[in-house]
């Protein structure tokens, strides 16, 4: 915005230069109201821009005590702050190019359309900045905070398990896994870590072309979000004979390291983050169940539709229909614990959020699709009965949360009966 600023600025003044007159709609005063008015303009827009950063750093700080550090890029990225700041800045950078162009002396010059764009972008910043006050009280709330990463996770799952995964896996890869993985610990070529820090993302492009060029079948020992130490395996490679130092650098470069982890391919790491906020309202300090149970709602949401969704295949085939790569899978069962287990031993003191963990698997549960997830989701809803009878000192509140859990496993079992007569069906 900036840049497209001084851009405009610079054109401004050339159409003032080549109409070298006073238009009827422009500005119309002279050199030093002119000066007067940018100084002014330039003045405020720099103030208010400070102000503004002063503003954001102070939600920074709230979001981080109350929220987490992690939270803090929702904030960074904010397209809505973004665009208040680039705003300010831009107006300030344009009327400072226009100032210098402004002469009283003999050769009189006051670039009157400029002047003119110029109290435009002041009256536009004016209106921007009631925006971001508006906008700031708004993104600190914690449901709006919560909404906006489950947004991310939902978005995140549309990516990653998209509803069309395209070449469906091959009908012997149960088989194939058993001979592959076998033969990758007595005779696979370990490649190690370059580096430590969290896998970000790992280019699959890449590592496919590499697989392919060489004849390799890969087995891929970490997946995004895992933390790697320079020199642990990464992946190993089969047969030994062709892969040499070339080799391993190209596939060493397909994982991109960092030090903090990312939502580009790693679902856990956004959905940890409705966890980590869930766990800090539960906290003795803060003792808020009713965020914890708005990141709840949102979590069974996210896993809902992920319960829909079908899980690529670990193994991934080139063009021709040969393995080249064995990937670390996603399972549901893996993510379903991930996010419910931390809530559930930090809340299990609390009659609310165990009631509603349990009304959240009922949730997923009319939604499943395997019966594998259906079988994560009672052993999930028995922990949480269990976990009851200790959390729980009042007879009421665990007879309300046994209730409950006996809607759960009825739900469970509806669901495996619809199951069973879609497959005689589909067999049929």
């Amino acid at each position: 915005m900036t840049f497209l600023a001084l851009c405009l600025a610079f054109a401004s003044i050339a159409l003032d230069d080549a109409l070298n007159g006073t238009i009827g709609w422009a500005y119309g005063g002279g050199p030093e109201g002119a000066r007067d008015l940018l100084a002014a303009i330039a003045a405020s827009m720099i103030t208010v821009a400070g102000v503004s950063f002063s503003v954001m750093i102070v939600a920074l700080t709230l979001a981080s005590q109350q929220f987490g550090p992690r939270l803090l890029r929702n904030f960074m990225r904010d397209t809505g702050n973004q665009i208040v700041l680039g705003t300010f800045i831009a107006t300030f950078t344009y009327c400072l190019i226009v100032l210098r162009t402004i002469r009283s002396a003999e050769s009189e010059f006051v670039p009157h359309v400029s002047v003119t764009l110029a109290i435009v972008f002041a009256l536009a910043s004016l209106g921007v900045l009631i925006y971001f006050i508006h906008h700031a009280a708004v993104s600190i709330q914690a449901p709006e905070l919560i909404a906006m990463v489950a947004n991310d996770v939902e978005t995140g799952i549309e990516r990653l398990f998209p509803e069309k995964l395209g070449r469906s896996a091959e009908e012997n890869d149960e088989k194939l896994s058993e001979r592959s993985l076998g033969d990758f610990e007595a005779h696979g070529r370990v490649i190690p870590a370059a580096t430590t820090g969290y896998v970000q993302s790992i280019a699959n492009d890449s590592l496919m072309a590499v697989a392919k060029q060489n004849d390799l079948i890969l087995l891929l020992k970490c997946r995004p979000g895992d933390f790697i130490i320079e020199g642990e395996e990464l992946a190993k490679a089969r047969p030994e004979d062709c892969v040499d130092e070339e080799v391993t650098r190209k596939i060493q470069r397909a994982f991109v390291y960092g030090n903090q982890r990312t939502h580009l391919q790693d679902l856990e790491f956004s959905l940890q983050q409705l966890v980590e906020v869930a766990v800090r309202a539960l906290s003795p300090g803060v003792n808020d169940p009713f965020t914890a149970i708005n990141c709840i709602d949102r979590i069974a949401a996210a896993l809902s539709l992920l319960a829909q969704r079908s899980f690529p295949s670990p193994f991934r085939h080139d063009e021709g229909g040969s393995l080249r790569v064995i990937a670390k899978p996603v399972q549901f069962a893996e993510v379903l614990n991930a996010t419910f287990d931390p809530i559930r031993q930090y809340g299990r003191s609390s009659p609310l959020v165990t009631l509603r963990l349990l009304e959240a698997i009922s949730r997923i549960t009319k939604r499943a699709t395997r019966e594998g997830d259906l079988a994560a989701l009672f052993n999930q809803a028995l922990v949480i009965e269990r976990g009851s009878h200790e959390g729980l000192p009042e007879e009421r509140d665990r007879e309300a949360v046994k209730e409950r859990f006996g809607h759960t496993v009825l739900t469970l079992q509806e669901r495996r009966a619809w199951q069973e007569e879609q497959a005689r069906r589909a067999i049929r």
